[in-house]
């Protein structure tokens, strides 16, 4: 699935999961090394487990950040 981001320097999250476990994930702009680094650490995490982790994150000043848009779209899947 692609989720359209929203606050965040990237644009968007392209996500693969398969029976609640999380293949892959990739992320379209932001900060290229450590998007792949949380790209890498997710992956063959449940669902569950990566919301409760990044959910609520923020960046900076933002109300949001990469890891909590992931958090979202992760919950949209369910």
């Amino acid at each position: 699935m692609r989720y359209q981001t929203s606050g965040t320097c990237s644009t968007a999250i392209d996500i693969e999961v398969t029976d609640g476990v999380i293949e892959s994930v990739s992320f379209l702009g932001g900060c290229n090394g450590n998007l792949q680094g949380i790209s890498k650490l997710v992956a063959g995490m449940k669902v569950e487990d990566a919301i409760a982790r990044l959910k609520g994150i923020k960046c900076g000043f933002k109300s949001t950040s990469c890891p909590d848009q992931l958090a979202r779209a992760l919950e949209s899947l369910k």
